[in-house]
């Protein structure tokens, strides 16, 4: 009886890993982000990519901050993608650039000032960080959009239906 039994049971199955909540892989963006802040307030920027710079890291920061708008984030690959690409690679890249070109060009005047440049490149990056931003909120309006559609299905948008007992009508058993 036993022996049957044994055969009968499903095999015993080790237990699933325990992967990290994705919105934990933040953390070491967020690190990130402030070291890139504190570069960016050592170099000489002009002053309109200093603003622009400015916003950008101020989406970089809104996206990144603890609560349901990086737990968003967290869920979408890509999005998590390119902000940490913005942060650790084209941010950095794009004002290191602009601080060589700008010495090369005291020497050597060139064809396109490399302040349009920076310019033209933070201006990239902010539309890029915006159209992530856009995409997250549109997620956000079609999840209430689809709740209330959910609602009104179910019958919460009709009108109000009064007792059978106030419409002169004896209750149904």
């Amino acid at each position: 009886m036993y022996g049957a039994g044994a055969l009968l049971a499903p095999p015993p199955r080790p237990p699933a890993p325990a992967f990290e909540e994705p919105s934990s892989r933040l953390d070491e963006l967020r690190a990130d982000l402030v070291t890139l802040r504190a570069y960016l307030a050592r170099v000489d920027l002009p002053a309109a990519a200093t603003e622009r710079l400015a916003a950008l890291t101020g989406l970089l920061d809104g996206l990144l901050a603890p609560g349901w708008v990086s737990e968003a984030l967290a869920e979408d690959p890509e999005g998590a993608h390119v902000v940490a690409r913005a942060v650790r690679r084209d941010v950095p890249e794009s004002v290191d650039a602009y601080l060589r070109t700008r010495w090369w060009t005291r020497l050597a005047p060139g064809a396109r000032a490399p302040e349009e440049e920076l310019e033209r490149q933070v201006a990239l990056l902010h539309g890029e960080a915006q159209e992530l931003v856009d995409g997250l909120r549109e997620a956000e309006e079609l999840r209430q959009r689809s709740h209330t559609k959910y609602l009104e299905d179910r019958g919460g948008g009709g009108p109000r239906r009064t007792s059978p007992a106030k419409e002169g009508r004896p209750p149904e058993p």
